[in-house]
């Protein structure tokens, strides 16, 4: 299980209008966060396609809020994989000055960019899930 960690900066554009941080903007920086681990162990998700291709598309989501973060909190976000043979589960945990604001998890399965079935996870981004940062 690989552990990598973030901190987000909750700007005033994250924020309804009672200045606490939208759902949607919650999941849009969990999955930017899973944008950057994979930037960070040198396989961002562009590059699995046009030069490896496969995909790890999305294939469940399920997160937990409980607790509120405003503009301008820092929130250290948690990820850690958990790897089968042909899927990868990325768990969340972000916390506020040692608070839990939310948990989760996304699924994500490899395919062939031609195919619609998973397949097992290459043995080199095997490694790198593994490895982490």
């Amino acid at each position: 299980m690989t552990c990598f960690i973030r901190t987000w900066t909750v700007r005033f554009s994250d924020t309804d209008p009672f200045a606490i941080a939208h759902y949607p903007r919650l999941i849009d920086v969990i999955h930017e966060t899973s944008d950057i681990f994979m930037e960070e162990i040198r396989w961002p998700f562009w590059e699995l396609t046009e030069e490896h291709s496969v995909g790890l598309p999305l294939v469940s989501i399920d997160f937990k809020f409980d607790g509120q973060v405003t503009g301008g909190d820092q929130v250290e976000i948690e990820l850690e994989t958990a790897l089968g043979e042909s899927g990868v589960q990325f768990n969340y945990r972000a916390t506020h000055n040692g608070e839990v604001v939310f948990n989760g998890t996304e699924l994500r399965v490899c395919v062939p960019v031609d195919g619609d079935r998973g397949i097992p996870i290459p043995d080199d981004l095997r490694n790198a899930l593994e490895a982490g940062v």
